[in-house]
């Protein structure tokens, strides 16, 4: 199989188990991952790691999810990998999902602030194109000056408080001139396992 790789913790706990599960059984797994910490964790532990454009249409992606509403539509990104999980996610026949019970809401955007991928040099101009959608947008910061995601892009944290139409919204913030991509993932995952103490329930998509 082709799987693509996400990040954060999550996607962390499944390439270690992936890795383990390849090593005991010797399957033949090439991998793709959505950003460079994946990447090096992957093939620290012995995983084949090729480039999207090497390994083509992928057959699954796994990858966890900050928010799940129950249409099963998603915020990712506070991670700072959400336009390169968006492109292995649509790159795959299928987008699992992995998460705790915590992440399921009724309404994306109420407790998680919508991570937006911009161009740097855009930054003023999304900033108020983002405020006129009804955003509060926070410039994020890294260690030493603003977060730098391994596109080098900056994120803005856009607080919404609440979306009532996430592919509506996706669609007006990817209008404005700057911006690369948002945290909304809509309509793209097939089932969300979700951790519940002891318990793993399955999420399908309508």
């Amino acid at each position: 199989m082709k799987v693509g790789l996400g990040t954060g913790r999550a996607a962390s706990v499944f390439v270690r188990a992936l890795a383990a599960r390849v090593r005991q059984r010797r399957l033949s797994i090439t991998c793709v991952a959505t950003s460079d910490a994946t990447q090096s964790l992957a093939a620290g532990l012995g995983l084949v790691v090729r480039s999207l454009a090497d390994a083509g249409e992928l057959d699954l992606t796994i990858d966890g999810a900050d928010e799940v509403d129950p249409r099963l539509d998603l915020i990712k990104g506070l991670g700072g990998a959400l336009v390169r999980e968006k492109i292995v996610a649509a790159s795959s026949k299928r987008l699992v999902i992995l998460v705790g019970a915590d992440k399921l809401v009724d309404r994306l955007g109420v407790r998680t602030p919508l991570p937006v991928e911009i161009v740097p040099f855009g930054q003023p101009l999304c900033e108020r194109r983002l405020v006129e959608r009804g955003a509060t947008p926070k410039l994020r910061a890294g260690a030493s000056g603003p977060f730098v995601s391994d596109n080098g892009n900056f994120i803005l944290d856009c607080g919404f408080g609440g979306i009532d139409d996430p592919a509506a919204l996706d669609r007006r913030i990817k209008e404005i001139p700057g911006v690369v991509d948002t945290g909304l993932f809509v309509g793209m995952v097939e089932r969300v396992l979700v951790q519940d103490g002891a318990e793993v329930k399955v999420l399908r998509a309508a």
